[in-house]
């Protein structure tokens, strides 16, 4: 059930009761952008689709707690700090051209800025019922892309580029290996339409901002699996979801959950 407090017009949707031990997050799944922006935003939507991660809150949605965003990272990044949010110039994302204004005003910088204390604000109040219960696992569920050269390019090697990278850069690996083992066991024996997954940990991606700040938050409890799925779900060029594969790969991450939520227990 939702929570009853959380009004369904704020930019974010909070779903489940919070009251396990495993929770989920789709922080960049959002594609919406307030009206006062829209308008200044020349950033075509084709490549603001193909920076976003579309279809991740699907890949998230059997974990019953999870968060999902409905706003663009173009408005405001939520898996960075609150200083780094906001891409004012093409300097803050991979040098593309958002604003028709060259540089993002300061007042509109600062309203972003304040949704991203409010989310966090939020996620401090949800994540205080899982850290109740003692040690909890959060998946921090992101994609990316893999077919940089073009639409008719070559898909990048999969030696540097695996089906599943899990980010675990600001993890206290030491304390919480137990629980990355099990998952990424329970991830990799899986079977799906195309064999089993290739699962590897910090080959592209370590994990950010959301990452860092539950591990500071909830030293020794928090453990966060930044997980970057490959694009193989879709076409990153087109937008178009191949739907089987999504629904593959969410029942994949459910699946770890009660792997996990044994190894929970067992972790003091």
């Amino acid at each position: 059930m939702d929570d009853p407090f959380v009004s369904p017009a704020q930019p974010w949707t909070w779903h489940g009761d919070w009251a396990g031990r495993v929770a989920a997050s789709a922080v960049h799944a959002g594609h919406d952008v307030r009206p006062d922006l829209a308008v200044l935003m020349s950033l075509d939507e084709a490549t603001r689709l193909r920076e976003e991660d579309p279809f991740t809150d699907e890949i998230a949605a059997g974990i019953a707690s999870r968060v999902t965003i409905h706003r663009s990272r173009f408005e405001v990044d939520l898996n960075r700090d609150r200083a780094g949010a906001v891409y004012r110039t093409p300097a803050d994302c991979w040098d593309l051209e958002v604003w028709d204004t060259g540089e993002l005003r300061s007042d509109l910088v600062e309203e972003s800025a304040l949704l991203h204390e409010a989310f966090y604000a939020e996620l401090a109040e949800h994540l205080d019922r899982l850290a109740a219960h003692g040690p909890f696992v959060f998946f921090d569920v992101h994609s990316y892309n893999h077919r940089r050269d073009g639409a008719d390019g070559p898909e990048a090697p999969s030696e540097g580029n695996p089906e599943v990278n899990v980010g675990t850069g600001s993890l206290d690996r030491e304390r919480f290996a137990p629980l990355v083992d099990t998952f990424m066991g329970a991830l990799r024996r899986i079977e799906t339409s195309t064999g089993r997954l290739d699962v590897r940990e910090n080959v592209r991606f370590k994990g950010a901002h959301v990452a860092r700040w539950i591990h500071e938050r909830y030293p020794g409890q928090g453990c966060v699996l930044a997980l970057e799925f490959k694009k193989t779900f879709m076409d990153e060029w087109t937008g178009e979801p191949d739907r089987e594969r999504i629904s593959e790969l969410a029942k994949a991450l459910a699946a770890t959950v009660p792997a996990i939520e044994a190894t929970l227990k067992d972790l003091a």
